[in-house]
């Protein structure tokens, strides 16, 4: 799988963090340590306590990793969470953690594609 591939199936990018980061191979190496980012974990523990700071914490971490590696499909449901859960709105939070969590793993096996087989794009 190519890196383009990965970004168009994770809803994503790639021209922009390409050329924000002016090398294929870094972005690649920093969406593979995306893999170890704990925010997501984070953030379904905060929901499950309840915790709206906490929440919105790793909410506002995880899109801000999202913005800066053009993940939009991930990306765009925390821009709108993490605004509910800086209103102090968490089940307005909680209303966007499906979808969150459903781009969240759609993003995970596209990285992992890539991470187990990865192409060069050729450019």
């Amino acid at each position: 799988m190519t890196l383009r591939e990965c970004y168009r199936q994770m809803g994503g990018n790639y021209d922009d963090v390409v050329g924000r980061f002016y090398s294929e191979p870094l972005v690649g190496r920093f969406l593979i340590k995306f893999l170890e980012d704990p925010c997501f974990e984070q953030l379904t523990e905060a929901f499950a306590a309840g915790n709206v700071k906490d929440a919105f914490c790793a909410a506002h971490t995880l899109k801000g990793i999202c913005q800066n590696l053009s993940l939009g499909g991930l990306g765009r449901p925390l821009v709108e969470m993490t605004e509910r859960l800086r209103a102090e709105d968490l089940e307005g939070g909680r209303e966007l953690l499906e979808e969150v969590q459903r781009n969240y793993h759609n993003t995970i096996r596209a990285i992992r594609s890539y991470q187990e087989n990865p192409e060069e794009s050729g450019q």
